[in-house]
């Protein structure tokens, strides 16, 4: 049987929600973000092996939020890093199995049971997945010369879980030569792999302003 590991990363802070809490701890009908995120993974998976990302500071006042919520499913703990490559690189060290391991942000509660199996197949057979929505918007490029118009139908938002066999996307990260990556298909395919795009789904949003924990809600508990 092929073991699941979810690394959730949960780094962030509450400055854009103009909040001293931060994000993963905010509150959506009395319980913390990052426990809904928790609950999407184990909806996929009970047996899913998980692996926490959080900032030292940020440690007993999880360790308080899990008491409080009675939230007992076991995990493994690694600290934050100077930045999100070091936090997942620490993640990353915790995982000894082989197995295929989902990449997630602790601020993106609205994934779906559909895009994390959709995830698991294709990295199953192709080594990686990353879930990404088209754009509904227009785009423009704009440089220092001016801006246009161009084709929106050549570009994707890029969502997590980004999902790799482990020991690919371990060995691309002690291999990385620089740690100015904005996404971890991003430093897999800095070592010359060919990145695997799935559907996300366009819901699973990364909470970061205000308004997002009311379309949250709306999507947790529809009318």
């Amino acid at each position: 049987m092929l073991k699941k590991f979810a690394l959730i990363v949960a780094g962030g802070s509450g400055n854009r929600m103009g909040t001293s809490v931060p994000k993963q701890f905010l509150e959506i009908e009395g319980k913390p973000v990052l426990l809904y995120t928790f609950e999407a993974f184990l909806h996929f998976d009970p047996d899913i092996e998980f692996v926490l990302v959080l900032p030292k500071s940020q440690v007993e006042h999880w360790k308080k939020l899990c008491k409080k919520h009675t939230f007992t499913t076991p995990y493994k703990l690694a600290f934050g890093g100077e930045n999100r490559f070091q936090s997942v690189k620490n993640g990353l060290a915790q995982i000894n199995d082989d197995g295929i391991v989902f990449i997630h942000d602790g601020v993106r509660p609205l994934v779906t049971r559909e895009t994390i199996e959709h995830c698991f197949t294709t990295a199953k057979k192709w080594g990686n997945a990353l879930p990404v929505v088209p754009p509904a918007e227009s785009i423009r490029y704009a440089d220092e010369n001016g801006n246009k118009t161009i084709d929106r139908s050549k570009y994707f938002l890029v969502q997590t879980p980004q999902t790799f066999d482990v020991q690919t996307i371990k060995k691309a990260y002690q291999e990385a030569q620089h740690e100015n990556f904005t996404d971890d298909a991003s430093v897999l395919e800095n070592t010359g792999h060919k990145i695997q795009l799935v559907s996300g789904n366009r819901e699973n949003i990364k909470i970061t302003w205000p308004q997002d924990l009311i379309i949250a809600k709306t999507f947790l508990f529809p009318q």
